[in-house]
Order: structure tokens, then C-alpha cells, then sequence
């Protein structure tokens, strides 16, 4: 693909540590590009990280997760997005682990990630972990994302109900990572209507998005706090201000404890996002057949004065009309954005609607990796 300085989507995004003092381990990056050079197909990739781990080492894991993974979609052909996408993240966190053997450090590193990667108008989605993406539709949220947890899962096997996960003690028991000894399995269920099963979550990889449409790609440090009817709701009084929006949802989760850190990537499909109609152009014949009944018209009428008043006429030079001057409009400024610890990225400044705020520096504060927990049974 052939990197892009505008995107074809409206972008906003936030990042905050949060209130507790810890040291910012998310990392985000979005990155518009066009597909090729015989096919200018926009596309945009958009990557949400958050780091594992400690003594700063979920901050380097979240870091490579965005830079790898974001430079390997950028280099290939969007052919195939799903197997593009697998291919990246597998191979992060095959880095990532990789790297955590051989610093003490950062053993025990990891990272999860939630990605979507919108090809025109079609989605793709990929997660590994509890980062989440949304899909906002007129008065309707839907989590299209499943979480990788311990509680997820029981939820699932009827052990724990949704309001009893919220508070489980085990919330934050991750059970895929990147970084793992293993790679963990990438998972492409695109849940566009609640009670899908899998295999039709993720046949909707390459679902239409339409016009109006909003994408939000979050850290749990948000959906811990903030209920998925609020989320709606704080976008939706934002209207076309989405950094607004944004940060009104970081401010409420700040207000509830804000006891990790909160980042929030919003891609929106603008209203008028069909293709523009091609104008019809316009025949010269009505000219032609205007232009000689003028010609006529004149001439009769200069008979009339020589013939009958004997009074030179001078004609006058018919002139062809006109074509009208086509409007070139100005490009506007770029919409790229990545969290500041996203090497890869370098940030051309976006429009004064969308320009994020800044964030602090990340680094992590975890004393030690991943805490596991024996998978969940049918007993209550």
C-alpha cells in the first residue's frame, strides 16, 4: 500500500494514565494509506495496545505490538487483509517474546491488541486480549470484539452473568497475550448482532460500513468504568466533535478511579460517505441550436434595418460559450495520529476538529507478568 496523508475517515484519539500515578503502558497508532498505484482505494489501519508486565516492560511490549504490526499492513498489497493481519500479529508477539528472554527486566512481557482495518467502506477487524473495539450505528453499540478472559469465559458457560464479571476478582485474568511462549491464536469474529456464533462472527470479515458509522478502539482502562449505553451516549452529544466526545468519556472514567490507564481511537465515516455522483455533462447541441436561432435572429433583423432604413449595420462576432472553471479543492490536512511512543509513526498535524491532545510519556509500573488462573468450570 501507498502511504496517505488524508484519511478517508474522520479520527480522533485520546490517551491518559489515568489518576493512580501509573505510568502510561498504552500505545495506539492510525495510519491511512491507498491501496496501490493503479488502485487508489483509501484504506486506513488503526492499532490499540496495551502493555503487560513490569519495570516498564508492558510499555515496550505495547510499543513493538503497535510498530511492527502497523509497518507490516503498511507494506503489504490489502489483498487479503485477514491473513495479512495474522501474519503481523503473530510474528509481534513471536518479537516480543524474543526480546523478553534475553533482558531480565523484561521477562514476562507482553501486550494485547485490538486492530481494524477499513478498505473503502469494508471492515476487518483483529484481537488478541481484552482491548476492545465497538461499532456505533444510529441509536445502536455493539461490542464487535470478544474479550480473551477468564470471566468472559465463564459468562459464556453460564458460571458468572455480565453484571458478576464487572466485579470478579479475576476481571483482569488475560487468557491470549503477545509475547506469550506460544503465539495465541488471532481472533477474526466480527460480532455485528448479539447471539452470532462464531462461525458467523467471523464470516462478517468485510462487513459494509455506512454512512454515519463510528469505530472505537479502546484500552480496558475505559470499559472497566464506563457502560457501553454511556459510551453511545458521550459520542453522540459530541455530534461531529469526536475529540470532545472522547475526552468526555476519559474524564468519566477518571472520575470513577480512573485506576488504569484509558485510551480511545474514534474512526468515523462521514454522513456523506457514498460516493459522489459523477456530473453529467453537458451536450453542446442545446448551444449549437441556441447559437444559430441568435445568428438568424440577428440577421433577419439587420435585412430589416438595411432594406428598409438604409442603415449600416455592423454584426457583431458570435462568441461560443463559455465552459465553466472547474473547482479544485484544497487538500485538506492529514488525519494521521499515533501515541507518542509509536516509533513508527510520525504525526502530520490533522484538522483543528481533530487534533488530539497530548499525552505523557508511557511506562509501566506492573512489580511483576501476567497473573494466571485455572480456566473456569459449569460449577457455579
Amino acid at each position: 500500500m501507498i502511504q496517505s496523508e488524508r484519511a478517508h475517515l474522520h479520527v480522533a484519539a485520546r490517551s491518559h494514565p489515568g489518576m493512580t500515578g501509573k505510568q502510561n503502558e498504552d500505545c495506539y497508532a492510525v495510519s491511512s494509506y491507498v491501496v496501490g498505484v493503479d488502485d487508489d482505494t483509501p484504506a486506513l489501519f488503526a492499532i490499540v495496545a496495551d502493555g503487560i508486565g513490569g519495570h516498564r516492560a508492558g510499555e515496550v511490549a505495547a510499543e513493538m505490538a503497535v510498530d511492527y504490526i502497523s509497518e507490516a499492513v503498511g507494506k503489504s498489497d490489502g489483498k487479503n487483509p485477514k491473513e495479512i493481519m495474522q501474519r503481523a500479529i503473530q510474528a509481534a508477539s513471536q518479537i516480543i517474546f524474543a526480546q523478553a528472554t534475553k533482558k531480565s527486566d523484561q521477562q514476562g512481557m507482553g501486550a494485547t491488541c485490538a486492530c481494524a482495518w477499513v478498505i473503502g467502506d469494508r471492515l476487518y477487524t483483529a484481537s488478541i486480549g481484552d482491548s476492545r473495539i465497538y461499532l456505533m450505528r444510529g441509536n445502536h453499540i455493539q461490542q464487535v470484539s470478544t474479550d480473551h478472559t477468564w470471566v468472559q469465559e465463564a459468562i459464556e458457560k453460564g458460571i458468572l452473568t455480565p453484571e458478576q464479571a464487572r466485579d470478579h476478582p479475576n476481571v483482569h485474568v488475560i487468557r491470549r497475550y503477545l509475547g506469550a511462549p506460544q503465539p495465541s491464536e488471532v481472533d477474526f469474529r466480527l460480532r455485528l448482532e448479539k447471539g452470532e456464533n462464531d462461525s458467523q462472527a467471523e464470516k462478517n470479515q468485510g462487513a459494509r460500513l455506512l454512512p454515519g458509522d463510528k469505530l472505537l478502539l479502546c484500552s480496558d482502562g475505559l470499559t472497566d468504568l464506563v457502560k457501553e449505553d454511556e459510551i453511545l451516549q458521550a459520542i453522540r452529544r459530541a455530534a461531529d466533535k469526536h475529540n470532545k466526545g472522547l475526552g468526555a468519556l476519559v474524564d468519566l472514567a477518571n472520575q470513577r478511579g480512573g485506576h488504569d490507564n484509558i485510551t480511545v481511537v474514534l474512526l468515523a465515516v462521514p454522513d456523506d460517505g457514498q460516493k459522489p455522483k459523477k456530473k453529467k455533462s453537458r451536450s453542446l447541441i442545446p448551444w449549437l441550436f441556441g447559437g444559430l436561432f441568435v445568428l438568424l435572429a440577428l440577421a433577419a433583423l439587420a435585412a430589416w434595418l438595411v432594406f428598409d432604413f438604409q442603415i449600416p449595420v455592423i454584426f457583431p462576432t458570435p462568441t461560443s460559450p463559455t465552459s465553466q472553471t472547474a473547482q479544485t479543492a484544497q487538500p485538506a490536512p492529514p488525519l494521521l495520529f499515533s501515541s507518542p511512543t509509536a516509533a513508527q509513526a510520525t504525526p502530520v498535524p490533522p484538522t483543528a476538529t481533530w487534533t488530539p491532545l497530548p499525552t505523557e510519556t508511557p511506562s509501566a509500573t506492573f512489580e511483576s507478568g501476567p497473573t494466571y488462573t485455572p480456566w473456569p468450570t459449569n460449577t457455579p
